[in-house]
Order: C-alpha cells, then structure tokens, then sequence
C-alpha cells in the first residue's frame, strides 16, 4: 500500500498538471484563432492552393509537389520527397488565415533551397529524439527496478532529454517560416496589409503550441530528473 500512496502524493506530478494545461490552453488558442479568421474571405480570393503555387514560382522553388491532404491543420511540407502537403481545409479555403498556414509551409519549402541549418539539423535529431524518447523509460525502469543502477538511470534521463533538444531546435525553424511568409504575403498581391496582420495573429498562435511542448517536455524531463537522478546505487 505504502507504493500507490506515495506516488499519489508525489508532488511531481503537479509539474505533468501544468504541462497538461499548458499543451491544452495552446491547442484552444490555435485552434480558436484559426477558426477566428478562417472566417475571413481573403479580397483576392486566392485559396490555400492558389497562395502555395503563388509563392513557390515567386521563390523560384519548381521541383516541390502540391498534394491535397485528409484533416484539418496536418499541413506539412516534407524536404525528403519535396512535397508540400496541404490539409483539405487550407488547400480548399479561400479565407485569410488558410493563406497565411500554406505560407507558412511555403516558409519551410524556402528554408530547405537556402539550406536553413537549423532545419537540416533538426532532420538529423529526428531518428535519435524518437528512439531516445522511447527508450528513456524503460531504461530508467531497468535501473531502479532491477539492476539498482544509477549510470542506467542517468541514460535513461539523458536519452528523453533529447526530446527537449529536439524541441528547442524545433523553435527557431518554426519561428523563421512564420516570418518568412509574413514578409512574402507582406510583398505579394494575395492579402492586404491588414489582412497580413490577421495572417500574423494566426502564425502567432500556432507558434505558442511549439513553445507550450518545449516547456512541457522540460517539466518532464525535470520531473524524472527530481524522481530519480538523485537515487544512488546501494550496491
């Protein structure tokens, strides 16, 4: 009985509450935001689609393929196969802010042909934050479960903390595509100056959701670190 309770009780656990609220309060922004200026018919009735071959020709990018997507917000744009993946709700929409998250992946497209190295090097943490990420537990379980290892335990907390690397280098890479297709929409004939600034409330939000799992894979890997970098091999 003593086990349950004392997990329980764990004051820790109000740091995966705060991640939780943080991760959900970011979700809400976003997604009220887009629904906000989803609304709002851009003037040139340009749709998701239309904006996307806009700026690509504009960048002078003719190797990178539209596609149409199932969901809504799972745009993407993938450098391995050049392929620019628009959900069926921005590809189809005319509206401001459907224009402003195809830019965004056209920001993307544009930091893959000037090598970005922030994104480049992001692509290389990938594979090792995913296995990092879920191996970290069962690593750490080993250790205290079984061998009673403090160097398994420090691996294991090393590993997820790749998580968090990840997600830092995440930041600049999403930071710099907001802008880049701010200041593209900025120049071209798609939105209006204030339409932009609506674009630049939507960008905004979405952003907050990379920073909201930045501090929320933080508050975990602090939480492991409180949990169990401190316990000491006995043996």
């Amino acid at each position: 009985m003593y086990f349950p309770m004392m997990w329980w009780w764990d004051p820790t656990f109000y740091l995966v509450i705060i991640g939780l609220v943080l991760s959900g309060a970011a979700s809400w922004y976003v997604n009220s935001t887009f629904r906000k200026y989803d609304q709002v018919t851009s003037r040139s009735g340009a749709s998701g689609t239309d904006a996307a071959a806009y700026i690509l020709r504009s960048a002078g990018i003719h190797d990178v393929q539209i596609n149409r997507i199932a969901g809504n917000l799972t745009d993407n744009y993938n450098g391995r196969d050049k392929t620019l993946n628009l959900s069926q709700s921005t590809a189809d929409s005319t509206s401001v802010a459907a224009i402003g998250v195809a830019a965004h992946e056209c920001g993307h497209a544009v930091q893959d042909k000037v090598r970005y190295w922030p994104m480049a090097l992001r692509a290389g943490i990938v594979p090792i934050a995913n296995l990092g990420s879920s191996l970290a537990l069962p690593i750490i379980l080993v250790g205290v479960l079984l061998a009673h290892s403090q160097l398994l335990i420090n691996i294991g907390i090393a590993a997820f903390s790749l998580a968090l690397l990840f997600q830092l280098v995440t930041l600049p890479v999403e930071f710099n595509a907001s802008r880049r297709a701010v200041n593209i929409l900025s120049s071209s004939p798609l939105l209006s100056g204030d339409e932009v600034v609506m674009v630049k409330k939507v960008l905004t939000a979405a952003a907050l959701t990379y920073v909201a799992a930045a501090l929320t894979t933080f508050l975990q890997l602090l939480r492991l670190i409180i949990l169990f970098g401190g316990n000491r091999d006995n043996n």
